[in-house]
């Protein structure tokens, strides 16, 4: 399951909380492995965020209620989606 709507409204939520600096500084190859071997919560994360409909206050709410490892999914995915994004942007 990916990110729906507004990537930019998610980092921006997630830059507000703070959450942006301690990802990057991190191991993304840990971060990503951790992912891979929780599928589900992923799922339940990319769906909490998608149903906040890219309201930042809702989904500021949303990572708030979250705990570091997931909110560390988030921002992870983000970046994936962002890049992503990117590469298919550049091919065109």
């Amino acid at each position: 399951m990916f990110i729906q709507g507004d990537l930019q409204a998610v980092f921006d939520a997630l830059y507000s909380i703070g959450a942006i600096d301690p990802v990057l500084q991190a191991d993304w190859e840990k971060i990503n492995g951790e992912m891979n071997a929780n599928p589900r919560q992923v799922h339940n994360i990319c769906h909490s965020i998608n149903s906040c409909s890219g309201d930042r206050k809702k989904i500021i709410e949303a990572l708030l209620g979250m705990d570091q490892q997931s909110v560390s999914f988030v921002a992870l995915e983000v970046a994936r989606e962002f890049s992503e994004f990117q590469d298919r942007k550049e091919l065109h």
